[in-house]
């Protein structure tokens, strides 16, 4: 097996990339580490800026299911395999380890588009067996990173569950979200559809360096804005809280969601599973090297002593002192605010099964 070609691995940062290394993925047998061979060359100026390929890719199945008792959702679509944004606590670059490639820059700069998505959505819709429930778009992987633009597959997806009435959830952190409000509208409309903008700081500096290609804070506060004057339910997600880097900013981010137009709020403790623990500790080290030790002592304080806690009911949450009192700050900043008092329940009723083959009703 040749040996994978690894950018960064020394440490670098690169402008507009979240990773600072690029480890192999578990599952590889082969590793490579940078060592100083005598040619007196920086090893900084070696890799060069990564770009992003995108690779089509055919899948057999679309909708995910899911029996987490912690995720308020059992269906979920993810357009896209990696994600573009570039969060360096993003729980899900493991997951790229499945396709032989890195969780750290690759998993932000080799993607995976699923080209025959909403052929596959329109066929598993279509099933006598199928169920209809909510399905959340974008659980793993932004369904609006940059690369969106240019594929559409999101949109065609939606353009699938405005023919059929299926109720959907979308979480994201880019404006591009507004360039679907023709089709969200009148979903909306039919209460069949509310939209989840993730806003994890207020500071574009902060932003700038942990989602780098995520559209910054203020334009995820205006997406927010423009979302809810178009009649689509929005709320706000606060997630990830880091300790020591953002959780001090919860209320803000509260107060600027609502007066935004925000009905519903959400927030998660950051997650630092399988390979991520390394990737952040890098990158934390790199950007914030005078807070790495407090932020890692917080998050050990709050995850029973350990950097990663998988367990049901805490690994959302966390535990501990520090967990309770962000908790409580939450739900009352929420109470201030008025955020949460209604839970919106879609309309299953109004669904209409897809004919096999695109044939449409006679009358």
């Amino acid at each position: 097996m040749p040996l994978k070609t690894v950018i960064g691995d020394h440490g670098a940062a690169h402008k507009g990339r979240g990773a600072t290394i690029n480890p192999e993925g578990r599952f590889e047998k082969a590793a490579r580490e940078a060592f100083d061979d005598g040619w007196n060359v920086p090893l900084e100026d070696e890799p060069g800026r990564p770009q992003t390929t995108v690779t089509a890719e055919r899948v057999k199945s679309i909708i995910s299911r899911n029996e987490s008792p912690d995720i308020p959702f059992t269906l979920s679509i993810n357009p896209y395999r990696g994600c573009e944004h570039g969060c360096i606590y993003c729980y899900a670059r493991p997951s790229h380890a499945y396709l032989d490639l890195s969780p750290g820059i690759d998993f932000e700069t080799r993607l995976f588009a699923k080209v025959n998505a909403a052929e596959r959505l329109r066929e598993e819709l279509a099933k006598p067996g199928y169920v209809c429930s909510t399905i959340t778009i974008g659980a793993n992987t932004d369904p609006y990173q940059p690369v969106e633009r240019e594929w559409k597959i999101t949109r065609a997806l939606l353009q699938v569950v405005e023919e059929c009435n299926q109720p959907i959830s979308i979480i994201t952190k880019n404006a591009l979200v507004e360039r679907d409000l023709d089709i969200l509208s009148p979903l909306a409309d039919k209460g069949l559809v509310s939209v989840f903008i993730s806003v994890t700081t207020l500071d574009h500096d902060l932003a700038r360096r942990m989602e780098p290609r995520a559209s910054a804070p203020a334009r995820r506060i205006e997406a927010i804005r423009r979302v809810a004057r178009a009649g689509v339910p929005v709320g706000v997600m606060v997630a990830p809280i880091v300790p020591f880097l953002t959780d001090s900013a919860t209320e803000q981010i509260l107060e600027a969601a609502h007066d935004a137009g925000a009905l519903s709020a959400g927030y998660v403790l950051m997650r630092l599973p399988y390979e991520v623990k390394d990737l952040f500790k890098d990158w934390l080290m790199h950007h914030y090297p005078l807070k790495a030790e407090h932020v890692m002592s917080r998050v050990k304080q709050m995850r029973g002593g350990r950097e990663n806690d998988p367990g049901f009911g805490t690994r959302m949450r966390g535990s501990g002192e520090f967990a309770d009192l962000l908790r409580l700050r939450f739900e009352k900043a929420c109470k201030r605010l008025g955020l949460n008092e209604h839970r919106r329940v879609m309309d299953v009723a109004q669904f209409r099964r897809p004919r096999p083959g695109g044939q449409m009703d006679l009358f």
